[in-house]
Formats: C-alpha cells, sequence, structure tokens
C-alpha cells in the first residue's frame, strides 16, 4: 500500500481478463492500411473491393493535404471480421489497382 499525505491508498490490480483482453487488441491483425488510393475512391467503392475476399465489418476513406507538399493524400482503412480474412485479403489485394492506382495493402499500425 501507499501512503499520500498519511493516507492509505490500497493497491489496485487490474483483472486478468482484462489484461488478455488488452492483449489480444494489440496483437489482432484484422485492420488493413490501404494507401495509394485515387482521390475518387470513397468507402463504397472500398468495402465492395474488399469485401469480394472477406467480411467487411468497418471502413473509413481518407482524403487531405500534406502538410509538407500540400498535396492531397488518399488512403484508407478496413477491418475484417477475423484476422484470418484480413490475411487474405492482405495476400490478393497488395499491389492491385483500384479507381485506377495501384494500392498498398499492409497491416495497419496500432496508434
Amino acid at each position: 500500500m501507499f501512503s499520500w499525505g498519511g493516507r492509505v491508498a490500497p493497491h489496485t490490480a487490474t483483472p486478468i481478463g482484462r489484461l488478455l483482453n488488452l492483449r489480444a487488441d494489440f496483437s489482432s491483425c484484422s485492420k488493413l492500411f490501404v494507401g495509394g488510393m485515387s482521390y475518387d475512391t470513397n468507402e463504397i467503392a472500398l468495402k465492395d473491393a474488399f469485401s469480394q475476399h472477406g467480411d467487411v465489418v468497418e471502413v473509413k476513406a481518407i482524403c487531405h493535404p500534406d502538410p509538407v507538399t500540400g498535396r492531397s493524400k488518399a488512403y484508407g482503412f478496413v477491418k475484417f471480421s477475423s484476422e484470418t480474412e484480413a490475411a487474405t485479403t492482405l495476400e490478393k489485394m497488395s499491389d492491385e489497382v483500384l479507381d485506377g492506382r495501384s494500392i498498398r495493402v499492409p497491416y495497419a499500425n496500432r496508434g
């Protein structure tokens, strides 16, 4: 126990189940990054292309100017219902052409 100005604060522990869930979240590989997208690619097109390879549960398409160059950057994220579907899709969609652009598809970094 810690003593803070004469008051005793009991030791609080994180339940093991919660720790395991956090670890599962960190090791999860069901979310893919999609780089090099066309500026015209929207979330519907992204979902249509990726759902051919698995159950897509979340899609986010982002287009904004690069702060250094001022040129627009277009990228997105696709989350699958399982790591297996994400792995299969990663193999099949890497370097594919979507809306006229060759896309890059690695796993998304956890931020």
